[in-house]
């Protein structure tokens, strides 16, 4: 695998690129070794990010991971793409897209889908009609990142939910 490693706001110190060569250098079990893999670092405030992209013939492979530390986003990123190439195996290798793209050995594994969904709790409660402020409301007081109600003004069943910047997100079905 070939590394081309860019940082933004961040010097890509020997520690840095020697932690990212390192952690994402054991995907190059999967990849044919003349793969590029595009890593970005990225440090605003207390927010250090990652971005790696691996482009293969037709398709990319990209995750991107914030933490308050380097490292650990650089271990998260690993994992996440790690578990996107064993999801998505298949689909690409099917497409016959991105297989020159790959180790042979991967391509012809069988993996077991770890990430099966499975609904695992199920809830039912009763839906009284309140505006979209109040259910903002009550979902704050439950703790909750979003919450379902009936809509007083539409009668429809809406969804509120917490975005970033302490802002709220509101979602109606369409007409």
């Amino acid at each position: 695998m070939r590394f081309v490693i860019v940082g933004k706001n961040v010097d890509v110190t020997p520690g840095l690129k020697q932690a990212v060569e390192e952690k994402i250098g054991k995907l190059e079990k999967y990849f044919a070794p003349d793969t590029e893999v595009h890593v970005t670092l990225n440090v605003e405030k207390d927010r250090h990010k990652i971005e790696v992209t691996i482009p293969v013939k037709g398709s990319i492979i990209r995750s991107e991971q914030v933490s308050n530390d380097m490292y650990v986003s650089i271990d998260l990123v690993e994992e996440i793409i790690e578990r996107q190439l064993k999801k998505y195996k298949t689909k690409i290798i099917d497409r016959e897209q991105g297989a020159p793209s790959f180790k042979q050995e991967f391509v012809e594994r069988d993996f077991q889908d770890e990430d099966e969904v499975k609904i695992v709790r199920s809830k039912k409660f009763s839906i009284k009609p309140m505006y979209p402020e109040d259910a903002c409301v009550q979902m704050e007081l439950l703790g909750h990142s979003f919450y379902v109600f009936q809509n007083a003004e539409t009668d429809e069943v809406n969804v509120v939910y917490k975005r970033k910047g302490n802002t709220y997100g509101l979602i109606e079905p369409e007409e």
